[in-house]
């Protein structure tokens, strides 16, 4: 089969390399071999690249961390019986999951675990299942910062930080749903127009005015009940200055590229929470809940209360550069990778 493949760590457009003959990978117990019909780009793929993620798969190794596929053959069963679905999938299905590195999306095969492979909902059938491939970890992150972590209330104002990019769209996207007030803080003009198109009630361009006194002003002084912050550093500090009364800030990455020491004792005086969000966690630690949120995703889709905001279709050529925009910071939305 084809694949990409790291030889070494570093920037995506020098490292990432094709290989034409690469072996198509065996399942083990438990797992699923899927022929991979959309792949999407994540930021965790650039780290994976570079070796800055937490899972550090041996070299050489094909990234790819987000696809929908066709289950081809499910592997034996596992030694010890799990209280989990893998006897459900046949050859055939249509699903979505995070794939079992060094056998990444980035290739014609991979491998899902098959507990942790999701029915690709019938709402995003679209022609290549770019929109399936691109909704299970942007969405389920938002999901759990915003309701699992921050209790999200109706009527309640959402500030979301990156609102155009990928997590930062699905995040737009349920606080409509909730029923809260959105404001989108942006950087520059195309990704306002994005983000109001999404439905924000509010759009702040970083670039040309300051979100803190664009969120006070908005909200008679009160602030924002809850900070979707997947940026860091002067999103961070920022939101800090303009989070309400018993606040809640999410901190859900650090895209931006720098990590904020936060001055706890500012917490205290103001009293808001600060609020990590590690949604892979979520995956091996309360797998039930993550199956559920599958499903409340699913209901919302097919409602059309949640769509990934797709804004790419590329060949299986480009994913060097794929990771790279977003890498880079440079992209609106979702790029998705078509084998």
């Amino acid at each position: 089969m084809r694949a990409w493949q790291v030889p070494e760590p570093g920037e995506p457009r020098a490292v990432l390399r094709l290989v034409e003959d690469a072996p198509r990978p065996v399942p083990g117990p438990g797992q699923l071999l899927v022929r991979v019909r959309a792949a999407a780009v994540n930021f965790p793929d650039a780290l994976l690249v570079r070796g800055q993620y937490q899972v550090r798969p041996p070299l050489p190794f094909t990234p790819g961390v987000e696809l929908c596929g066709e289950v081809v053959e499910p592997g034996p069963a596992p030694a010890e019986p799990r209280d989990l679905p893998e006897a459900e999938w046949r050859p055939g299905d249509r699903v979505i999951g995070t794939p079992v590195l060094p056998h990444g999306a980035f290739a014609e095969y991979a491998l899902l675990d098959a507990a942790a492979a999701f029915a690709a909902p019938d709402s995003l059938d679209d022609a290549d299942d770019a929109e399936a491939a691109a909704l299970h970890i942007g969405h389920q992150t938002a999901w759990f910062a915003l309701h699992r972590r921050a209790a999200l209330r109706p009527g309640e104002t959402l500030l979301v930080h990156a609102a155009a990019g990928g997590v930062g769209s699905a995040a737009v996207q349920l606080g409509r749903a909730a029923g809260a007030r959105v404001i989108a803080v942006v950087g520059g003009a195309g990704k306002a127009a994005t983000a109001r198109a999404l439905g924000a009630d509010l759009v702040v361009d970083r670039t040309a005015e300051d979100f803190v006194a664009a969120v006070r002003a908005a909200t008679g002084g009160r602030g924002a009940d809850v900070v979707f912050d997947p940026v860091g550093g002067a999103a961070f500090t920022g939101s800090t200055r303009c989070v309400a009364f018993e606040g809640r800030i999410v901190v859900v990455g650090f895209a931006g590229g720098k990590i904020p020491a936060p001055a706890l004792n500012h917490a205290l005086v103001k009293n808001y929470a600060i609020l990590g969000l590690h949604w892979g966690l979520y995956q091996s630690r309360d797998p039930g809940a993550v199956r559920a949120v599958h499903r409340e995703l699913c209901a919302l889709a097919a409602k059309g209360a949640v769509r990934p905001l797709v804004t790419g279709r590329l060949p299986f050529e480009a994913v060097p550069d794929a990771v790279q925009r977003v890498a880079d910071g440079t992209t609106t939305g979702r790029l998705v990778v078509l084998p």
